[in-house]
């Protein structure tokens, strides 16, 4: 029988803050967030949802959001989070894949939701607001027992699927068990040292691993407080962060790159802060610098949606000495490096990074081919290559499929970009390798600029030049406004491509 949540926590923490709402101040605590998930799921149970049933949410960050998370295990349902910022065409495939039962969507995103569900039949559109509305008509006494409906469920059930970014063709849609879920909550806990007095800012959408699992799921498993934030403003942000004192700070590169540059940055009280740690992709070397002198510990994390997220730990003693890495395995996962034949690569040598453990996600939704192509003798092959050194601390080198070839040498894009933000002008950099007649490849680099700084294409080249091999030095330099990310803050080179 699975453990139900928000009971667990009513019971051992009712008078605790378990979530904020970070725009109107809106608090709940442990007790009255379980109330809250009951009226939910007494609510869901007019629209017969069954064991497996999907229900999709088109919504950005809010209450209800997670209120809705942990009312539909009581009734064996899955939750599809959907991304937003896609168009109808990619939502409608999406949600044609899933066939949800129900979708929930945020009113300021009707339209979305209209234009993406043309071609479903069976589908029940449900406005979030309007619901919210009706949950009081759902009392807890009125409420029939879930407990059955849980003891029929298995750890290895789905909780949630998630729609990763493919980058061509349809997403493809991480199963995400109770099993996996749970077990990332243990090893985040025990292998970042949370507290239950840990208070985090969530900024990073629901509808991404980042935003459920890095830090929501684990600090509410913990007992620990979740303040929910709609968007990320770096203003808003450091305002919230001085108010309720957040003990952790959780970002992509590209946010704390914006919080650095804020004038607030240096004016915000941030002593309530224990350790600030970026995930999503790789963080340049000068990023690590500002915060270290500003007085925080900060520390890269990795992770992915069809693992952990998080999967890494690295002891804030090591940071300095160990700059750059990752840190070595959760307490309860396993890592290793192996070349293109499967064999295990020597400490130092670079390697495609596999794992395995109870966070290892289950396969992906309806499709076997992906899911087979993606396991091998039980691990999971995550197309990240990386590189151990001797005392076992692992470094996340790049993308497998980012790599390029230059007259016979591997060239790997990261470290170019990490030598171009090096550059006092460049404010953002992305590599990709373009064919090239003599060489079979050569490196193009995009770069964006900050205000009122400036570089040529001859210096930015002659500056790499100087840092690095010849052959990986960039053949080009493309200038831009701004280079294009994805939802979850991660410069999208695809579309640079």
């Amino acid at each position: 029988m699975l453990n139900d949540w928000p009971v667990k926590r009513r019971h051992f923490t009712p008078d605790k803050t378990a979530l904020v709402d970070a725009s109107t101040g809106n608090r709940l605590n442990y007790r009255e967030f379980e109330e809250k998930v009951s009226s939910l799921a007494s609510y869901l149970q007019q629209y017969s949802l069954s064991r497996g049933d999907r229900v999709a949410v088109l919504g950005y960050n809010s209450i209800f959001y997670l209120t809705l998370l942990y009312a539909l295990p009581r009734l064996g349902a899955v939750l599809v989070p959907l991304n937003f910022r896609l168009s109808p065409k990619e939502l409608a495939g999406i949600i044609e894949d899933s066939s949800p039962k129900l979708l929930f969507y945020d009113s300021e995103l009707e339209q979305l939701a209209s234009s993406a569900v043309t071609s479903v039949e069976n589908l029940n559109l449900v406005e979030i607001e309007a619901a919210e509305k009706n949950l009081d008509k759902f009392s807890i006494s009125r409420n029939f027992s879930f407990r059955e409906k849980l003891s029929h469920l298995a750890l290895e059930d789905p909780w949630m699927i998630l729609y990763t970014g493919g980058t061509t063709g349809l997403p493809k849609g991480a199963i995400l068990s109770y099993r996996m879920v749970t077990w990332n909550a243990v090893n985040t806990i025990i292998s970042w040292g949370l507290k239950p007095d840990d208070l985090v800012l969530m900024p990073m959408p629901f509808f991404h691993t980042g935003g459920l699992n890095v830090l929501s799921n684990p600090l509410f498993y913990l007992g620990g407080t979740i303040v929910v934030m709609k968007s990320f403003e770096p203003e808003f942000y450091f305002e919230v962060l001085e108010r309720e004192k957040a003990t952790i700070i959780f970002l992509v590169p590209t946010m704390f790159q914006m919080l650095a540059e804020n004038v607030k940055f240096n004016e915000t009280d941030l002593t309530s802060v224990r350790f600030c740690i970026s995930g999503g992709s790789p963080c340049p070397e000068s990023l690590y610098h500002r915060y270290w002198e500003r007085g925080l510990v900060f520390k890269q994390g990795y992770g992915l949606t069809e693992v952990g997220p998080n999967c890494f730990a690295l002891d804030d003693q090591k940071i300095k000495e160990k700059i750059g890495s990752v840190g070595k395995p959760v307490f309860h996962g396993t890592a290793a490096l192996v070349d293109d034949q499967g064999q295990e690569v020597s400490p130092g040598e670079v390697g495609e990074l596999i794992m395995s453990g109870p966070h290892v996600f289950s396969g992906y939704w309806n499709n076997r081919e992906a899911t087979e192509k993606a396991f091998g003798n039980g691990w999971f092959r995550t197309g990240d290559l990386a590189r151990c050194d001797r005392d076992g601390f692992f470094y996340i080198v790049d993308r497998k499929k980012d790599m390029f070839i230059s007259g016979g040498e591997n060239v790997f894009p990261v470290e170019i970009e990490n030598v171009l933000y090096r550059h006092p002008a460049v404010a953002e950099a992305a590599v990709v390798g373009i064919s090239h007649p003599r060489w079979g490849e050569v490196g193009r680099a995009y770069v964006s600029f900050y205000d009122g700084f400036s570089a040529t294409e001859d210096e930015l080249i002659e500056f790499c030049r100087k840092n690095l091999a010849k052959y990986k030095v960039p053949k080009e330099v493309v200038v831009k406004n701004s280079l294009p990310k994805s939802p979850a803050g991660k410069i999208l080179k695809r579309s640079l491509i």
